[in-house]
């Protein structure tokens, strides 16, 4: 058996899940904003995700840190 890190991957909660989900509903509509300018509007499945995980880090959800490295 290997020793270090767990192969169960990440642990998101419940808040983390409706977060996404809401953001998700929102790209959807064409209403999920991306950035903070006028008129940018979220195009891809994986910014919606990355925007409704971002939400529910800052609305104290569990939800593991972000990764460093990526952009």
């Amino acid at each position: 058996m290997k020793k270090g890190k767990s192969t169960r991957g990440r642990r998101y909660g419940s808040g983390a899940k409706r977060a996404v989900a809401s953001a998700m509903r929102r790209k959807k509509h064409g209403t999920l904003k991306a950035g903070k300018g006028r008129h940018g509007r979220a195009k891809s499945r994986k910014q919606a995700i990355a925007i409704g995980l971002s939400e529910a880090r800052k609305k104290g959800a569990k939800v593991p840190p972000r990764r460093k490295g990526r952009r």
